[in-house]
């Protein structure tokens, strides 16, 4: 590992330090409660930007977004990585990368050229989606196999990894089996779903595969978080990042409601 991945590497141990204090900050709160002081909601939020019609003008959007939040990162397709590294510089605002997105069905060798690509334009986390074909065909030794060359590709450049289940294909014992699975073979993470595929995070499919993997690796909630209470019912559900669109909206809705004050409202 070079100096910049060891950089690489001690920044996001930082941000897992923040994300993981602000999840516990998140799960717990109580608006009612006197003199309480909003959580760090965006410490644990992935602002996203995955559509295929995504410009570079609103690239730049998300990361002005991201910089004036101090979200945790943004989650990209890899071709924008090189523009958000340029954007955030300096920041402390981190760059999640997809890959063998949204589907899964590459190769594993494909999956490794764009996870080393995109790290290498200035990605610092990468998310990959699992070869849900062959985990649903009962393969498990292939898809231990992709999953681990991608987590050495990552790790040894100083690289999270976070394995995307997409939940809305599994049954409970199979979000239990892919999540044990991934974390196995070297996940840092296990993330419920694309959003490309139907379906979504849910507080009952997060405590499932936080049961599944202890308390050490991550777990995150992505697809149709776009309030603070759904954020926050992920939080006490387990997860420690959100993968959100609506990251912007939901720190608003937030800071909003303690700017109002107890009592404010209906």
């Amino acid at each position: 590992m070079n100096q910049a991945d060891a950089a690489r590497q001690a920044r996001n141990a930082a941000r897992e330090a923040r994300g993981r204090a602000a999840a516990l900050a998140v799960a717990t709160y109580d608006p009612s409660a006197a003199g309480g002081r909003a959580p760090d909601v965006a410490a644990m939020i992935d602002h996203t930007l995955l559509k295929p019609d995504s410009t570079a003008a609103q690239i730049r959007a998300v990361c002005d977004e991201a910089r004036e939040y101090g979200f945790a990162t943004v989650c990209v397709n890899a071709m924008w990585v090189g523009l958000c590294h340029t954007e955030l510089a300096g920041s402390g605002v981190g760059i999640t990368a997809v890959v063998g997105f949204p589907l899964g069905a590459t190769t594993t060798a494909s999956k490794v050229f764009e996870a080393q690509q995109a790290i290498d334009a200035g990605a610092d986390e990468i998310d990959m989606v699992i070869a849900v074909g062959a985990f649903k065909g009962g393969d498990d030794e292939t898809v231990r196999r992709d999953i681990e060359a991608v987590a050495e590709a990552c790790h040894a450049r100083g690289a999270l990894l976070k394995v995307i289940l997409e939940t809305v294909f599994l049954s409970d014992e199979e979000k239990g089996r892919a999540s044990r699975l991934a974390v196995a073979a070297g996940a840092d993470y296990v993330k419920t779903s694309t959003g490309f595929s139907g379906g979504g995070a849910t507080p009952s499919d997060v405590t499932l595969m936080r049961q599944a993997v202890g308390p050490a690796p991550g777990v995150k909630a992505a697809g149709g978080v776009k309030t603070f209470a759904d954020a926050q019912a992920m939080a006490h559900a387990g997860a420690t990042r959100i993968g959100a669109s609506a990251g912007a909206k939901l720190v608003r809705e937030l800071q909003g409601e303690q700017s109002a004050g107890p009592g404010a409202g209906y």
